[in-house]
């Protein structure tokens, strides 16, 4: 018999990194996608549940997921620099569509969690608001959590949104710091893993073709993460940072791992969203997290390209 699939809740802020992760994701028969939910970062809160809507919608996967509408009561935080173009997926023309029975995202988290007690991972692709405002609405909620796999922080303090802190700590510090401290098994995926894979130009060569859906809507979106990485960053290759956490999720064996205690900050003038490890060898605060410290790049490179096959095959 095949193994049972994973049950998992992604919680995301599409952001061309993310749709490519949910085009894995929806159609990984290890998982099985109970929610997907919005949350304002890469693109503000409207746009987020818009191409959250959109990208589902367009890939139409067997077993569509719950979707959970971004909050809207929170200031987006001021971008350096925007790697996905105005609507967040380089320029895609998905048809808008607007789904029916959409709740907050928070209450979507929260209703899977208490359906499913101690079996869902939750993967966290942005700022961590919707997740914190759920440990907060329920503090007893966290015991049901099964894990969670975080896309975010930099352990050498280099940034990509401030010299210090990445861009998903860096919107919502206070999130993260909350999520950081609540008793729950965490994997953390830095900027400095993440960043150990990087694709070169000859990815478009390897994705399948445009008569799928998904080959369709890859095709279109990476050549503008292509285009943005050289002008912007003045690389050749791209970075699909939520990608390479969403492999971590369902390729454990392929990182290297050490358990650490951490923190976030959230008072200092410039160094707010910065990831904070605990280094001493006295340290008083017990382990927290499981923080990823390397990767086979080669093999997590290998598990995208049979994704997004296993996708177009499907679509």
């Amino acid at each position: 018999m095949p193994p049972v699939p994973r049950k998992v809740i992604i919680d995301c802020d599409p952001g061309i990194d993310d749709a490519v992760a949910l085009v894995l994701a929806l159609f990984d028969p290890r998982l099985e996608v109970l929610a997907v939910t919005a949350v304002g970062g890469s693109v503000g809160s409207e746009q987020a549940t818009a191409n959250v809507q959109s990208l589902v919608s367009f890939l139409d996967p067997a077993r569509l997921p719950r979707f959970g509408i971004a909050p809207t009561d929170i200031a987006p935080a001021e971008k350096p620099y925007s790697l996905h173009g105005p609507d967040g997926l380089g320029g895609v023309e998905l048809p808008r569509v607007q789904l029916h029975g959409g709740h907050a995202s928070e209450k979507v988290i929260w209703e899977c969690l208490k359906a499913n007690p101690r079996e869902i991972t939750i993967l966290a692709l942005g700022p961590l608001t919707n997740i914190a405002r759920v440990f907060k609405r329920d503090p007893s909620i966290v015991a049901l959590v099964g894990g969670l796999v975080i896309s975010g922080g930099t352990v050498n303090a280099t940034g990509n949104a401030s010299p210090v802190a990445d861009f998903n700590f860096y919107c919502d510090p206070q999130a993260a710091r909350h999520v950081i401290r609540e008793p729950v098994a965490k994997t953390l995926v830095p900027l400095e893993t993440s960043s150990q894979v990087l694709l070169g130009f000859d990815l478009l060569e390897k994705l399948p073709r445009e008569f799928s859906r998904a080959g369709k809507l890859l095709r279109q979106m990476l050549p503008h993460a292509f285009r943005a990485h050289r002008q912007i960053l003045g690389s050749e290759g791209i970075w699909l940072h939520d990608v390479v956490a969403l492999v971590a999720a369902t390729n454990p064996e392929l990182f290297e791992r050490v358990t650490v205690a951490a923190d976030v900050e959230t008072a200092g003038e410039i160094t707010s969203g910065m990831l904070v490890v605990d280094r001493r060898q006295n340290r008083p605060e017990r382990p927290n997290l499981d923080l990823l410290v390397g990767c086979d790049a080669t093999a997590v490179t290998d598990c995208m390209l049979r994704g997004f096959a296993a996708a177009a095959d499907a679509t």
